[in-house]
């Protein structure tokens, strides 16, 4: 087996993998690894064929993300997952960045634990499931489009909420989903907002931010509303009560857990107790 940097041509592989782990993500999610860390996304291949992979991205130097550790079924237990992280943690290590952060599946998380990362907090995956959506979703919005000014004040929260600058990244979701970017408040007086995608079977909330109970309740209602699709996906930090008890209202429900964890000085860590969900455990 050979360990490789990724290309765009292996996007097609890499999207194979997640597609038989069950995993939301598209080629445009790959191609965001690969264009923010070209020498920083890598494969495994074997007799030709990709059989793993391991993504990172890079958060202005504070911190970098681990993402998309997959194995191909077959190759599993074979040390090809580890190989990989060890590869991404050696590339991050050399380019001086100390922070290195992930979301943990129960079955990662010991990997990731003897590899030096440790607990930050607790997250869940809560899934909606809707037979007729198209009928079923309320069709009448309560939202306008965004002004330039919420736009940029958006930005500015999302910053100071999750430790770091992620422009380059919400400025790519805002343009292919701009139907679910929503704010709850005017200009300078927002209290919340939330972004969303359509992924490869489900649409996804996230990140979804809001100070007030009311605000985080018009941003989920919306979202709702505004999707079409049959699943949602909601990656809800456990400790936000408000959220959860918000999400079980309007039916979702618990699908699996996560677990936040970093390796190095947490020094940038944002302010979690706003955060009623992630923007995704591939991304932060």
């Amino acid at each position: 087996m050979r360990l490789r940097i990724m290309n765009e041509q292996d996007v097609a592989a890499g999207l194979n993998l997640n597609t038989l782990a069950g995993w939301n993500q598209t080629a445009a999610d790959w191609r965001r690894f690969l264009g923010n860390s070209p020498r920083g996304c890598f494969v495994v291949e074997h007799d030709g064929k990709v059989v793993g992979t391991a993504a990172t991205i890079n958060y202005e130097n504070r911190f970098a993300w681990i993402g998309m550790v997959l194995v191909d079924p077959a190759f599993q237990k074979r040390g090809v997952g580890t190989g990989l992280l060890e590869k991404a943690i050696e590339h991050l290590d050399n380019r001086g960045i100390r922070t290195m952060k992930l979301d943990a599946t129960p079955q990662g998380k010991p990997i990731y634990t003897k590899l030096g990362f440790a607990e930050e907090y607790e997250i869940e995956r809560w899934i909606l499931k809707r037979p007729n959506p198209k009928t079923s979703a309320n069709s009448g919005s309560t939202f306008v489009a965004l002004s330039g000014m919420q736009g940029e004040r958006i930005l500015q929260l999302d910053k100071d909420l999750f430790g770091a600058d992620r422009t380059f990244l919400l400025r790519a979701l805002i343009e292919e989903a701009p139907e679910f970017t929503l704010a709850a408040g005017k200009d300078e007086s927002i209290q919340g907002y939330a972004l969303g995608r359509h992924g490869l079977f489900a649409d996804h909330l996230g990140p979804w931010m809001a100070s007030t109970q009311t605000a985080a309740e018009k941003l989920l209602q919306e979202f709702v509303a505004k999707s079409s699709r049959e699943t949602l996906i909601v990656d809800c930090l456990k400790a936000n009560f408000m959220a959860v008890e918000l999400l079980r209202g309007f039916g979702f429900a618990r699908s699996r857990p996560l677990t936040r964890m970093f390796r190095g000085p947490n020094t940038h860590s944002g302010r979690p107790e706003s955060i009623c969900a992630i923007l995704g455990p591939e991304f932060g």
